[in-house]
């Protein structure tokens, strides 16, 4: 779903940045990540301060089963279904990060999650940690592609319990994550005990995942690639099989182009108010102790 959103201005859940590599998140004014990209862009380190909530209200299990009786879980029009309840969630949501632009919320496109890495997040989901991006010499736990942000609860809370009850039945609703640029990775947004639940179950989650939309002209320039290879191989196509073939490949050029229309533009930031000084006080009231080795 691509949505075009008038305002506000400044989002009530935004990144804010300072020199060094240094990153926040906030909610509200009140700080719920920090993180300090590594010197070698092969990661960065985070803590979470434990003050974020959910810009959606909670989900009902009769949403769920409504929603899976009018499209089969997993479909398009399930999904295009869960798409349009967030995106009028978050459009009405003080505390969320829509702010005026073109936005995508959309099965992620670009193939991000890794099916290996799952598991991780039930075993491995420190508070202050660390997220490698390439892995060269780091932890294998570190490798993970989506980052809750409040602590995971336990599989037997009551709430996961229900959901995994939803996970079994096949109408578990999606988790709602925010791809961050500055982190490379996505957040969680809503769905942390759904996600909790799919794990706990051996299974996978349905995301959606929220990000700004690339402007229609990198989109063209991003498309004229793929559009001249295109047009060179059915051009060189003989044969009976050909009108077959060049079927094939105008399917593969929609898929493509489908792709990189869905790809997420940068994600905006905002100045920290006092730069690195205020940033690294704001960091040592809010997660005191935490030292991130920063320079590796």
């Amino acid at each position: 779903m691509r949505m075009r959103v008038e305002g506000p201005v400044t989002p009530g859940l935004r990144m804010e940045s300072a020199d060094g590599r240094r990153l926040v998140l906030t909610q509200g004014g009140v700080p719920v990540l920090f993180a300090r990209q590594r010197v070698t862009w092969y990661g960065l380190h985070y803590a979470r301060t434990g003050r974020y909530v959910s810009p959606l209200a909670p989900l009902r299990s009769e949403r769920a089963r409504t929603v899976a009786e009018f499209a089969d879980p997993g479909s398009e029009e399930w999904t295009e279904r869960w798409a349009a309840h967030a995106g009028a969630a978050l459009r009405a949501a003080d505390d969320g990060p829509l702010h005026e632009g073109e936005w995508h919320l959309a099965p992620d496109a670009d193939r991000w999650f890794v099916d290996g890495n799952w598991p991780k997040l039930l075993a491995h989901d420190p508070d202050r940690g660390h997220l490698t991006w390439f892995g060269y010499g780091d932890p294998v736990e570190d490798a993970r592609d989506l980052l809750p942000l409040r602590a995971l609860s336990h599989p037997e809370a009551p709430r996961v319990k229900a959901y995994r009850r939803q996970y079994r039945e096949g109408i578990l609703p999606p988790v709602f994550a925010w791809w961050i640029s500055g982190l490379n990775s996505p957040v969680v947004l809503d769905g942390h005990d759904r996600l909790t639940a799919a794990l706990a179950e051996g299974g996978r989650p349905r995301v959606l995942l929220l990000s700004r939309a690339m402007d229609a002209a990198r989109i063209a320039l991003w498309s004229e690639r793929p559009v001249m290879e295109y047009e060179k191989r059915v051009a060189a196509l003989e044969g009976p099989l050909a009108p077959a073939r060049a079927a094939h490949q105008s399917r593969d050029l929609a898929a493509q182009l489908q792709a990189i229309d869905r790809s997420p533009a940068l994600t905006r930031a905002w100045p920290f108010p006092g730069g690195p000084a205020a940033w690294d006080a704001a960091a040592a009231a809010h997660v005191p102790g935490w030292a991130p080795d920063v320079d590796r």
